[in-house]
């Protein structure tokens, strides 16, 4: 139970209930599918079954900003499943996606020979690519040039693995920093936000690669596994003949060099995420930019150091997840939760990490543009009493065991987020 693995945290256990309760409708609001073209409830219907964590914070964007932004999803969606699909030749895939761009002005283009779980979004796109030519000019023109950006990319990347730092740098833009760079101009040309949030492209680039970064670390195990190589070589080649050789036991110590080296590379970005987010001024922006990023730095504070990381997918958990998405609603949360795991991950750093000077440097920046009181971060903690947190833990335990049972929300699939 999900309960269970936040019974340490009460907060969470609190916020699971408010959540599971209606919190979510708060952060999620009900769209209004009925008033919706058919093809447009088909683009959502996608977005749902594609990403249950992006479509809850897209669906509570403002006006058409939402239609905007599913459509930029689904588009880059069907071109990462192309990436992804290693059953499509290379002397075809090169050239679908280097020409990807120009299928969302084709009406009838489609791919129905993809094996990838997310074939729907190739098989079906002229659903897709009629809804992206029902934007208006200005969101059509930012997802058709990132597109195009974007499948030049992949397809140089397809036949190199990634070897600097810098090189992993150039992956990560690709990939999530073009998509940090795309929304921006999406939220300028709505309007919503200030034209310099569209325009500030490296601050978007970080807000892209630091989720990317965090993602690749995390994955590491599941990545090797399936024959996939996104750790930079320069990075484990200090500490390993073989990237799937820091999964062996014997080479636990350098595993957690290299891992939290690269954690410290990721956490780089932070100041640049914190410089971002004060800019915005639009509420639905906000939570739909902050949210991810808190979850991130959660998953990188739970990851750093952390021999699980060789051993299994790392996960935050989902009592964590809701707590977050639920304070992360402006910037004052938003410094706090991050000065939070940072000083998380600064208890952890080792006297003998190869890493530590510079683990510790960007720490330090971090709490300075965080900007937070001792007695700020304090009022975080929560300090009760054994007896009072037994008998909470209890009745949560039984409560949730209720609910699950009773409310109407148990056979609803549960928040998209989680």
């Amino acid at each position: 139970m999900d309960i269970l693995k936040s019974l340490g945290h009460p907060e969470e256990i609190f916020n699971l209930f408010k959540f599971k309760m209606g919190g979510c409708k708060t952060v999620m609001p009900k769209l209004d599918y009925e008033s919706m073209s058919l093809s447009l409830r088909t683009c959502y219907l996608y977005l749902n079954q594609t990403s249950r964590s992006f479509a809850a914070v897209i669906q509570a964007l403002d006006g058409e900003l939402r239609h905007a932004v599913c459509i930029f999803y689904l588009v880059l969606r069907a071109l990462d499943t192309v990436e992804d699909d290693m059953t499509i030749p290379l002397d075809k895939k090169v050239p679908m996606l280097n020409d990807f761009h120009t299928y969302l002005y084709q009406d009838g283009w489609c791919f129905t020979e993809s094996q990838e779980k997310d074939r729907q979004v190739l098989s079906d796109f002229p659903t897709i690519s009629l809804e992206f030519r029902n934007l208006a000019q200005q969101y059509r023109d930012v997802i058709s040039d990132i597109c195009h950006r974007m499948g030049a990319g992949m397809a140089d990347f397809l036949e190199k693995k990634v070897g600097s730092m810098k090189e992993w740098d150039l992956y990560c833009h690709y990939v999530a920093g073009l998509v940090g760079i795309g929304l921006s101009q999406l939220f300028s040309a709505s309007q919503l936000e200030d034209p310099e949030v569209g325009r500030d492209t490296e601050l978007a680039n970080s807000m892209g690669l630091f989720l990317q970064k965090t993602n690749i670390i995390r994955d590491y195990l599941e990545d090797t596994q399936e024959g996939r190589a996104f750790w930079p070589q320069e990075a484990w080649s200090q500490f390993a003949g073989r990237l799937e050789d820091l999964a062996q036991p014997e080479k636990l110590e350098s595993a957690l060099s290299c891992l939290n080296l690269l954690v410290t590379d990721a956490l780089r970005h932070v100041p640049d995420v914190i410089a971002y987010l004060s800019r915005l001024r639009n509420q639905s922006v906000f939570n739909f930019c902050a949210i991810p990023q808190v979850m991130a730095i959660a998953t990188l504070s739970t990851c750093y150091n952390n021999p699980m990381v060789f051993q299994r997918v790392v996960k935050i958990r989902k009592g964590q997840a809701v707590t977050l998405m639920m304070e992360a609603t402006n910037m004052s949360a938003v410094q706090t939760i991050i000065a939070q795991y940072s000083q998380e991950i600064l208890q952890k750093v080792s006297h003998t990490d190869p890493s530590r000077d510079k683990t510790l440097h960007i720490l330090a920046l971090i709490r300075e543009k965080s900007a937070l009181s001792q007695s700020s971060l304090a009022s975080r903690t929560h300090h009760l009493s054994p007896m009072y947190l037994s008998a909470a833990m209890l009745l949560a335990a039984l409560s949730w065991q209720y609910l699950n049972s009773e409310s109407p929300y148990a056979h609803s699939g549960g928040p998209l987020l989680l």
